[in-house]
């Protein structure tokens, strides 16, 4: 059974509730009040994404709450953090946790996250699940080191921004992937490697597909036109438009925030040639990762096999094209 959530196509699942202010001491109010704010409205994909391929593992309910937890934990301890590094005012519609709560608030209450993520994994006692999420999170923080690299330069190439996008975005999906596996006990280098791959490519097309809509294209979220570049970020498809320019081209270019003045700038033929490219080349990307799930199979047996087939390869489609399959 499939349903919507947001631009998204998800397979149904039993709702979790994976923020709870008993989670945290009561004799913290300030910090309770800012989760409260922070956990309200979020899409939560990679919760139901983890939730997915734990339920075809056939894990219990504990052990997948504490799965979908760690992970939309980690997941929004970066959107603390985030948002202060760009000193985005906004986020998912309301004020920013650094601006209603100060950036010091915002800090220590992304880092208290991380640290109940660890607190919370080692009672479950699995040092392999352990050393997955601190990989997980050290990859993360390299990405933003990175993409902080990458703000006001006009030469940043696509295979920059996918580093970028792996690091920061592909490894919670790999995560979400991978760590089910191995709280089931199923720890095969074999099945690790083509699970890997499969988070790394939802983590590319996630954000390709988020790049596409700042320049409005399949912009169903009404997400803010041309932001990344206006704050001086090449992104993804940006760097697609701009290889074959010279960079007073790309100088020249990147002056024009305004989508209409670009485009008429850049060329409108020119721009909708390099969609049209940038589309055929992640289309391809999703064939890879539909060979990858195959390959993952022939790995497992049974009804694990069936259904994982089943959920996996429904997911790359509405993740990059934004619309059912």
């Amino acid at each position: 059974m499939l349903c919507r959530a947001k631009g998204f196509v998800i397979c149904h699942t039993v709702d979790l509730k994976i923020y709870s202010t008993t989670d945290f001491p009561s004799y913290l109010p300030k910090l309770n009040n800012l989760y409260d704010d922070l956990f309200d409205g979020g899409k939560g994909f990679r919760a139901k994404l983890t939730q997915m391929v734990a339920e075809c593992l056939q894990l219990n309910r504990e052990a997948i709450h504490l799965l979908c937890q760690t992970v939309e934990f980690i997941h929004n301890s970066s959107l603390l953090h985030d948002d202060l590094i760009d000193r985005s005012n906004l986020r998912r519609g309301k004020t920013a946790a650094w601006v209603k709560f100060t950036p010091e608030y915002a800090v220590l209450a992304g880092d208290y996250l991380l640290a109940r993520v660890m607190v919370n994994l080692s009672q479950y006692g699995n040092i392999e699940l352990i050393q997955l999420t601190s990989k997980a999170i050290s990859d993360l923080i390299e990405g933003e080191w990175l993409q902080d690299d990458h703000v006001k330069k006009i030469n940043v190439t696509k295979e920059q921004m996918d580093q970028v996008h792996i690091l920061k975005t592909g490894s919670l999906f790999q995560w979400c992937m991978r760590a089910p596996f191995l709280a089931a006990g199923i720890s095969s280098p074999q099945i690790h490697v083509e699970l890997r791959k499969l988070g790394e490519i939802l983590g590319l097309l996630l954000q390709r597909s988020d790049d596409l809509l700042d320049f409005d294209i399949r912009n169903g979220e009404q997400k803010n036109i041309m932001g990344d570049l206006r704050a001086g970020y090449v992104n993804s498809f940006c760097a697609f438009l701009f290889y074959d320019l010279s960079e007073t081209e790309r100088q020249r270019l990147s002056q024009n925030t305004d989508l209409q003045k670009f485009k008429i700038a850049i060329g409108e033929s020119y721009f909708l040639k390099k969609l049209e490219q940038f589309d055929q080349l992640n289309q391809k990307l999703i064939d890879d990762y539909q060979k990858t799930v195959l390959n993952l199979s022939h790995h497992l047996t049974g009804d694990v096999a069936k259904n994982l087939v089943e959920v996996l390869t429904q997911l790359p489609q509405p993740i990059y094209w934004r619309e059912a399959p």
